[in-house]
């Protein structure tokens, strides 16, 4: 369930950072920017989960997967659970906003 095209890079093992938005950041102890190792998002964004158990439910499902209303941008460019990231990546976590004017 790949939303963006192989980037050509799959370095195993590397760490890639993660930028969290509010309210997803307070989740994580205030902390908007993580250091994690994973060769796709949907890989570092469990490792995220497990660093930062308060965040566990809130980015993926209780199967793994990415929840609907979080939106995923690798390098500035949209991305999916299986989009590869490497050690130059930076993966920007957004949750969706929603709401108006009455």
């Amino acid at each position: 369930m790949s939303c963006a095209p192989s980037r050509g890079r799959r370095n195993m093992g590397a760490m890639t950072t993660v930028r969290l938005r509010e309210p997803l950041k307070r989740l994580a102890g205030g902390t908007a920017d993580h250091t994690l190792e994973g060769a796709t998002v949907v890989e570092v964004l469990a490792a995220l989960e497990r660093e930062q158990p308060a965040l566990a439910g809130w980015i993926l499902d209780e199967r793994g997967h990415l929840r609907r209303h979080i939106n995923v941008y690798v390098g500035g460019e949209p991305g999916g659970p299986d989009t590869p990231v490497g050690r130059d990546d930076r993966v920007d976590v957004l949750p969706a906003i929603s709401g108006g004017a009455r």
